[in-house]
């Protein structure tokens, strides 16, 4: 192998597919979950525009099971905008994390690549890829994964592992365990060498000996065929937790933020990470203002340059506006995401909520929430087209699209 200074590197990005952004509704009625827009990008542009600064990378693959219609024009124009090739494929069938990067590998090998990063859509973090590739390289073996601590009580939600705090290597993995194991988890956020593909044929050919020796229960014969089928292979579960102790998997650790959006409240929460990021690392998208020429700007916002936002409007802090939304006179927002052609009317309050496309809010009227972001009802949701009247108050709800609300409402999901 050459030397790392032409080594060529490719980044996998699993965007799951219609079936896996249930939790994500109303919001994924409209648009692929990958697409919606958290700090006035696409969830997913985080992790692609991430990856641009891994050195040698050849090429980005999205894979999951959305039509390829779904993705045809956002995949093109990220293509032109990072001057990197990206390239949507698409699973025929769910295959499991493993089993997704297994079934395109002739695909994903095709630059002959010394690495593959495989990152995970629905996780938001500062995403230290090339600081993972030099540590990687320093470990050996065949992967290695970014991993946090998080408190002992929030752990069980996610995969926990134990690491050798001097060498760093994977010693135990466990996913979501019932009892508490470590406070170190894994973040989805992965690079690996090609060898990847030959473990995961291992589990594969034994899954498939395991299934021709023993005859299948009765329960399991009325499970979803994909579950059973031998090229559904969990990364987790049957990759992570075999080969932990084996001098095979290393961990890196960050210390930045991360989270997980599984909720449209939690996508509230990234968008509000990300814009205090940028502040960081591109403060030039940020917007500004002092009630002047412009309106009064808290904090880190973002505003689409297409959208309308009058001088006496107050804005901030963690407020994203998309394009060609138009914000009226006294309009004060706070903590919210404001979605493309949405109108807020004269003196409206929107505080912890996420607004829908096409929707409006009427004069004096107030959207709001807690701002407890990984509770049902902990940011209020407008779904696509709703429409609030004047002087009406819509407190901690989630309402569904094309809906008017002419009378308040408080802690309801209206369907």
């Amino acid at each position: 192998m050459g030397s790392s200074m032409d080594e060529k590197v490719v980044a996998v990005i699993m965007v799951g597919g219609p079936t896996k952004g249930t939790r994500f509704r109303p919001l994924s009625l409209n648009i692929p979950k990958p697409l919606f827009p958290i700090a006035g990008q696409p969830m997913v542009h985080h992790p692609i525009s991430a990856c641009k600064r891994i050195p040698n990378l050849a090429q980005i693959y999205l894979v999951g099971f959305y039509e390829e219609r779904e993705f045809a024009l956002y995949v093109s124009a990220i293509s032109n905008e990072l001057k990197v090739p990206v390239r949507y494929l698409r699973e025929d069938k769910p295959h499991g994390s493993a089993g997704g990067l297994y079934h395109f590998r002739n695909l994903i090998m095709e630059d002959d690549p010394s690495h593959i990063f495989l990152l995970n859509c629905d996780v938001c973090c500062s995403f230290p890829l090339p600081e993972m590739l030099e540590a990687h390289r320093k470990y050996g073996g065949i992967g290695t994964l970014l991993v946090i601590k998080v408190s002992p009580e929030s752990a069980s939600q996610f995969g926990e592992l134990v690491a050798d705090p001097v060498t760093n290597e994977l010693l135990h993995y466990t996913e979501k365990p019932e009892t508490f194991v470590s406070d170190r988890i894994n973040c989805g956020v992965y690079v690996f060498t090609p060898d990847i593909f030959t473990a995961i044929r291992e589990v594969s050919s034994q899954t498939k000996d395991t299934a021709t020796l023993r005859r299948v229960s009765s329960v399991e014969a009325l499970q979803p065929a994909t579950r059973n089928s031998t090229d559904f292979v969990r990364l987790d579960q049957d990759i992570l937790s075999p080969l932990a102790g084996k001098k095979q998997l290393y961990t890196y650790e960050t210390k930045d933020f991360w989270e997980q959006i599984k909720s449209p409240g939690m996508s509230l929460r990234c968008s509000e990470l990300y814009l205090s990021q940028f502040r960081l690392t591109s403060p030039q998208v940020l917007a500004s203002g002092d009630g002047t020429k412009s309106a009064i700007v808290i904090g880190d916002v973002f505003i689409h340059p297409s959208a309308k936002v009058h001088p006496t409007a107050k804005i901030g802090p963690n407020v994203s506006i998309s394009a060609n939304a138009r914000v009226g006179p006294g309009v004060r927002l706070i903590s919210c995401i404001i979605l493309d052609d949405v109108e807020i009317m004269e003196n409206a309050v929107v505080t912890n909520a996420i607004v829908g496309w096409k929707s409006s809010i009427g004069r004096w009227s107030r959207v709001q929430a807690e701002g407890v972001y990984n509770s049902k009802l902990g940011v209020t949701i407008l779904g696509d087209s709703v429409a609030v009247e004047d002087e009406v108050v819509v407190i901690s709800s989630i309402v569904l699209p094309n809906k008017t609300l002419n009378v308040s409402v408080q802690d309801e999901i209206i369907l």
